[in-house]
């Protein structure tokens, strides 16, 4: 609220060198404030400005004492009161600052008036009273301007804290997005990564629904692509090199290793689907179709054995790649609920994996079908894979000559590696390998509220003190209901309104006759601020809760990529995201669960299930099933590492440093193996199938990591891995087969078990193993 009292002018004369003054002052400021929002120093100069503006408004005021007649004691207090609350809430001051020039500009004014009155006017009466009650006025006038002032500063601080915070937080989660989502799309294909986002958004929406509203059926995210080529590479010797390997070495070259064959695939335009222990492969013609895809998968397996000579040659150690390729059909995509790794699957496939088993080490092993699309570009010779795999009997094969082979000299590097052991001279030799490591991508002015200047000029005649003393104890009430009233805009435009009209109807009725009263009324700059300020928090906080949504998301699509403990390893940390992670986990449970006759029996590709697509859908509900037996607290230890066909992976105790005697994460997948299967039988029973599982469990040490150059994938290995994939390769429909290790801890827990005998592990010679008795199945 800005009131001016403008007393009646009997002669302008009077008032000529105030109004020159004015039109100055007013023509430098209109100046000041057209121009300096133009200039780069505006925004630093804003306190000179405004000191500029105060030492011409105070002369202003000072000309309107002395040019207007006889000097009373009331002289220009409107005007000072004004210019005081000015300091305050007008001009960007801060508090310190504003409070002296306040203080200052109400001091001027008492000293002045009563030095020159005393001296111009002995004869005034009650002068000390008239000079006190100024006071009093400029104290309050002062006091209200300083609880504005902090008031505002303090809401400010708070805003200016909010945003930094907002800023800070919304980078910080931007990061972790760029982060999160670069690692989902190098996991994962877009238009798979965009579904499954969507599918995620729905279920955290879908969370308060009825159990009844669920699907039938859990949603399916496979495609079919034709004509492709599909390769498998198998590292001949690896195994032996890998028990010789520290935790950290093996991932060190695994990572070196795998990372090689990726950039080799990138620049072949080939897509790794999968790393399985150490076997490798991947397809050209996914996700988009590319007319040379047999090309790409021979030139990218001449490519890994090229590098796998170079390797043997430069550290002596006997290792080489075996490589088999196919063309055809495939299905693509994920299954299941958790974990979800991007994969394929068809007859085309089986037969690719049997072209690489059924090669020969060194060499590029490859069908009829891929021979055909090759255009002459290779030269081959019979392959006679029928020889080194069953499967293959009745077909054709090739091997591709490699006619850029050439022969490495590596001698003086040989008598230096000799030396050392099977793994430090592959380690050495890797480093000069500069592949990419896992997750290398990962890592406004404000409008200030300004009123023109504006001056009380007391009249050559008289009024009584005590008019000009209520009127300013009105003005006083009314910007005390402005900035000490915490009430919403609309209660004190009422109460000024209020206010307002009865000291109009007050003043007009009774001082009618001796003054003229013009009052202007506005609504002040904290009110605006307020409401401004609660918008932007609103804002903030619609978009906070935006950014936690996305980071829910992303996280919980995260959380089915990588183990929970490894992503929190690498993502929103300020560590170097090119470290490798490495584990070395000392006594982990360790199972294969898989469903033989699936892929044997069941699945066919035919038109009558869209070629395959409707039985994908029915192991998709198998897998589902499974992953959903993890949310049950008692599974919580367990940890679902990935699906190989229809073979169901996970290991229990990756997240305890040491074992425990209690043999806890043991207990937990026995009980989670028996659940699988009550699991199946209640899927055959709607489905009105008779698939049986065929499980095989081990414990022991396994080392676990991320490894890959383009694709991070999380794995476990060693040679309990590799017993507990015997175990069930060499188990029996329907029964759990452990170790004699394993089934000795089964037995001090509690269970019942049966001999099974010595068995021939391939690898491992004569194995005794036993069946764990399962007779009351969990449904």
């Amino acid at each position: 609220v800005k009131c001016l009292f403008l007393p009646r002018i009997q002669s302008l004369s009077v008032h000529v060198a105030a109004f020159a003054v004015v039109c100055v002052v007013v023509c430098v400021c209109v100046s000041l404030l057209l121009c300096l929002p133009c200039l780069p120093v505006g925004r630093r100069g804003e306190t000179p400005l405004a000191l500029f503006i105060w030492s011409m408004l105070l002369i202003i005021a000072f000309v309107f004492i002395f040019t207007g007649g006889v000097v009373t004691a009331w002289e220009q207090v409107a005007f000072f009161l004004f210019l005081s609350l000015s300091v305050y809430t007008v001009l960007p001051l801060p508090l310190s600052w504003a409070l002296s020039f306040g203080i200052g500009t109400s001091v001027c004014h008492i000293i002045i008036i009563s030095v020159y009155v005393s001296v111009t006017s002995p004869q005034t009466q009650d002068l000390a009273v008239q000079l006190v009650a100024n006071a009093v006025l400029f104290v309050c006038v002062n006091g209200v301007g300083v609880f504005h002032l902090w008031h505002t500063e303090h809401a400010h601080r708070k805003s200016s804290k909010k945003r930094e915070d907002f800023s800070r937080n919304r980078a910080t989660q931007a990061k972790q997005k760029r982060d999160q989502e670069h690692l989902l799309l190098s996991v994962l294909p877009r238009y798979i990564a965009m579904e499954l986002k969507t599918e995620i958004v729905k279920r955290l929406s879908a969370k308060c629904r009825a159990e009844e509203n669920r699907p039938n059926f859990h949603s399916l995210y496979v495609r079919q692509h034709r004509d492709v080529s599909i390769l498998y590479a198998d590292i001949v010797g690896f195994t032996h090199l890998s028990s010789t390997c520290t935790p950290e070495e093996l991932v060190a070259v695994l990572n070196k290793l795998f990372g090689r064959f990726d950039d080799i695939a990138k620049k072949n335009g080939c897509l790794r689907i999968k790393i399985l222990g150490d076997c490798y492969y991947c397809v050209s013609g996914l996700p988009d179709p590319i007319s040379h895809h047999a090309r790409n998968c021979v030139q990218m397996g001449l490519d890994m054995c090229t590098a796998i000579n170079k390797l043997r040659e430069a550290t002596d150690v006997n290792i080489n790649m075996r490589v088999g390729v196919h063309t055809g059909n495939v299905l693509c995509g994920v299954i299941g609920l958790q974990k979800w790794q991007y994969d394929v699957w068809s007859d085309d496939v089986t037969l690719a994996n049997h072209m690489e088993s059924g090669g020969v080490a060194g060499r590029v092993h490859i069908t009829e079908e891929t021979f055909a699309h090759l255009d002459g570009k290779y030269q081959v010779e019979e392959g006679n894979g029928g020889s080194r795999d069953s499967t293959l009997k009745g077909r054709r094969t090739y091997l591709v000559i490699d006619s850029n082979a050439e022969n490495y000299d590596t001698t003086s590097q040989n008598n230096f590696l000799i030396k050392l052991r099977a793994s430090v001279r592959m380690s050495q030799y890797l480093q000069s390998w500069k592949t990419v490591k896992p997750f290398s991508g990962l890592n406004q002015p404000e409008a200030s509220l300004a009123a023109p200047p504006t001056a009380d000029s007391s009249a050559s005649q008289s009024q009584p003190a005590m008019v000009r003393y209520y009127l300013y104890c009105c003005l006083l009430a009314m910007l005390g209901v402005i900035v000490f009233v915490r009430v919403s805009v609309s209660i004190k435009v009422f109460l000024l309104t209020l206010a307002v009209v009865v000291y109009l109807a007050l003043f007009l009725h009774v001082y009618a006759p001796r003054s003229d009263l013009i009052c202007v009324f506005g609504v002040l700059q904290d009110e605006l601020g307020s409401r401004a300020e609660f918008l932007l928090e609103k804002c903030f906080n619609k978009e906070t809760e935006e950014m936690e949504t996305t980071k829910n998301v992303n996280r919980l699509l995260l959380q089915n990529l990588l183990p929970e403990h490894v992503t929190d390893f690498f993502i929103g940390k300020d560590i170097q995201n090119q470290d490798l992670y490495s584990k070395s986990c000392e006594c982990v449970c360790v199972m294969f669960a898989s469903v033989p006759h699936f892929f044997k029996e069941f699945y066919n590709e035919s038109s009558v299930n869209n070629d395959g697509l409707e039985c994908l859908r029915f192991l998709n509900e198998i897998i589902s099933d499974f992953d959903e037996l993890l949310n049950k607290p008692k599974f919580s230890a367990l940890e679902k590492i990935k699906t190989i066909g229809s073979t169901y992976m996970a290991a229990a105790g990756l997240t305890k440093p040491t074992c425990d005697m209690s043999y806890s994460h043991v207990r937990c997948m026995l009980d989670f193996s028996i659940a699988l299967r009550g699991r199946l039988e209640n899927i055959n029973m709607h489905s009105f199938n008779s698939f049986k599982l065929r499980i095989g469990i081990n414990h022991g040490p396994v080392i676990a990591g991320v490894i890959g150059a383009h694709k991070p994938q999380y794995d476990i290995w060693g040679n309990t891995v590799n017993v507990a994939s015997r175990m069930d390769s060499t188990g029996v429909l329907d029964k759990i087969q452990v170790t004699e290790e394993t089934a000795q801890v089964a037995q001090a827990l509690g269970y019942s078990l049966t001999l099974r005998g010595a068995i021939s592990v391939k690898g491992k010679g004569q194995l005794t193993t036993y069946f764990i008795n399962t007779e009351h199945p969990e449904q």
